[in-house]
């Protein structure tokens, strides 16, 4: 059985305080995320449901998939989301060498640049795992490292849809960085969960803002 915080513990929080878990904000605004696309159909998909609520999000790409998929791509830029760097392939950094680790974010860099996105200096590692000099690394080179605050977990296929829109509605609070994945793998609780999410977020006059 897979074990993980759906709320990032306040512990965590205070433990590395050079990580955005949560945005300060004194009206009732979240953040959702969307990571390891542009995919096909997937991403078209979360861009409609995001539109058909005046929502808006960040995606945290990765590089390969901006390169194989730059019509998606583009489509999430000229909509008014965010965009975020996922690495190229997404690495896990507690398994890479640092420096090559840092290279393959810079190709991310350079695959959003080149396919008409804006280098908004904001980062996601892959699973949540850095190093701690790989994250001195990217903030020298003006990164700001975007973890979250609530967990969806639709990428868990063992868990039921009810189980993923629970994680979400239960622990929403104003500024929560939320995560979701437009992944083939997520998109099964996915679809369940996010019309249902935004239309909470709606009733209860929450507004879905990018992270800058």
């Amino acid at each position: 059985m897979k074990y993980y915080w759906v709320k990032t513990n306040r512990v965590v929080k205070w433990l590395l305080p050079k990580f955005l878990w949560e945005i300060k904000t004194d009206h009732k605004a979240v953040y959702l995320t969307f990571d390891d696309g542009p995919t096909p159909e997937i991403t078209d998909w979360v861009l409609a449901q995001l539109q058909s609520f005046n929502a808006k999000a960040t995606f945290f790409c990765i590089g390969n998939n901006v390169k194989n998929n730059p019509q998606i791509f583009k489509h999430i830029v000229e909509s008014g989301h965010g965009i975020g760097n996922h690495t190229n392939d997404h690495c896990n950094g507690w398994n890479s060498d640092s420096d090559a680790y840092i290279k393959n974010v810079e190709l991310c860099e350079a695959a959003i640049s080149k396919n008409g996105g804006s280098i908004t200096k904001i980062f996601r590692p892959p699973y949540g795992k850095l190093k701690m000099k790989q994250s001195r690394q990217l903030q020298k080179m003006g990164y700001k490292i975007v973890m979250w605050d609530v967990l969806s977990a639709d990428f868990d296929t063992c868990i039921t849809r009810e189980a993923c829109l629970n994680n979400v509605l239960r622990n929403i609070a104003p500024g929560s960085i939320i995560i979701f994945h437009d992944s083939v793998k997520a998109y099964t609780n996915l679809e369940y969960v996010l019309p249902k999410t935004l239309a909470f977020l709606n009733s209860e006059g929450y507004s879905c803002e990018v992270i800058a």
